[in-house]
């Protein structure tokens, strides 16, 4: 039984309601008056087999966005995963951040959306951007936000598995081998494993986590991929791929089950086992227990959301998602009010990124 004993209903009600399992049809490359910019995560197929060039770099980083987000951005900072962060990866994304410098893009701020690996990638160009770009007297990118969906900065256990089994490819490491099949798409070696390696935990914690004005708001899913065969060897609750302790932007890499100490991924509103701290400026706006990895960015419909952060204003972006609260009682439970829920009403109905798209574009 249900029984709805409160609603909350912001302003972005109504578009949720309109907007119902529907994406938008008109190409628009703004968000909440500020350009967009894009930058993707980890592409397995790059480790298999390297681009040739620069050229099939761009290409893969458009389809890579096409579900959704590819016409609701300006500009994007496209990567090939068998580099590193702080190497090769650098090199080319610098080379797009200086074309945005140039073009002007964000003189009146840029919003940035990540996915997955991206939001690592970005951690390190914003420490490093105005440095790099002041020596050739151009004028630092201005943004206003950042927007992680799926965020991998806290790195992955299975990166740490990848490089393990790299070192010691034993026969009774078969499990372990493809749980790490799946992620990288290839048999590790020491050699081939380029951006895996800077997902590792310890690693990716340690690279470029000075504290930054930019708020990185968080967008979190719970759900399963490759056919779960990776969850068992992922700390805490996960979506997958990324363990919640870093899709959360948590300070520490331990497992967790919700970025929320109250409120679980599934909107139960309970005591939780969630993160002890989270990095500086860093904000989990949205859960879904059943969104997984790719669902986050992408456009399937079907989960509920949570608003966690809400109703709050970050460097000047207004973060308004509609919500209620309600009552849920078990079949066997024959007395009482049953457990207390939050969601986004309607979020089912649409999917993450057109409901954070729809909300937050005004």
């Amino acid at each position: 039984m249900i029984n709805k004993n409160k609603r909350c209903l912001s302003k972005t009600a109504l578009s949720i309601a309109l907007a119902g399992g529907l994406f938008a049809t008109t190409a628009q490359a703004q968000l909440a008056g500020h350009n967009v910019i894009l930058v993707h995560g980890f592409m397995m197929e790059n480790l298999s087999q390297a681009p040739a060039n620069m050229q099939e770099v761009k290409q893969a980083g458009e389809d890579y966005w096409r579900d959704y987000w590819l016409n609701r951005a300006e500009a994007r900072i496209d990567w090939a995963s068998n580099g590193r962060v702080e190497g090769e990866i650098a090199q080319q994304a610098y080379q797009q951040v200086r074309q945005i410098s140039q073009q002007g893009l964000c003189n009146n701020y840029c919003i940035v959306v990540t996915h997955s690996t991206g939001d690592l990638v970005t951690r390190h160009l914003l420490e490093n951007q105005a440095r790099w770009l002041q020596s050739e007297g151009l004028q630092p990118l201005k943004i206003l936000a950042v927007m992680d969906l799926a965020g991998a900065g806290g790195g992955t256990e299975l990166a740490d598995l990848a490089v393990s089994i790299a070192y010691n490819d034993s026969w009774y490491n078969w499990p372990v081998k493809q749980a790490v099949r799946a992620f990288t798409g290839i048999d590790p070696q020491p050699d081939n494993l380029g951006v895996v390696n800077d997902l590792q935990t310890n690693t990716a914690r340690n690279l470029s986590v000075g504290p930054t004005a930019i708020p990185r708001l968080r967008f979190v899913g719970g759900g399963s991929s490759y056919g779960g065969i990776t969850k068992p060897f992922i700390a805490g609750t996960d979506d997958g791929v990324v363990p919640t302790h870093s899709a959360c932007g948590a300070a520490t890499a331990s497992g967790i089950d919700s970025c929320s100490n109250s409120i679980s991924l599934a909107g139960k509103v309970s005591g939780q086992n969630g993160p002890s701290g989270l990095y500086y400026n860093h904000y989990p706006i949205l859960m879904s227990e059943g969104a997984n990895h790719s669902a986050v960015k992408d456009t399937q419909t079907g989960n509920i959301s949570v608003p966690v952060v809400n109703n709050t204003v970050l460097n000047g972006l207004q973060i308004d998602f509609a919500n209620r609260t309600y009552n849920q009682r078990a079949w066997w439970q024959l007395w009482g009010s049953g457990d207390q829920y939050v969601e986004v009403p309607n979020s089912n109905q649409t999917s993450m990124s057109n409901l954070l798209y729809t909300t937050l574009n005004n």
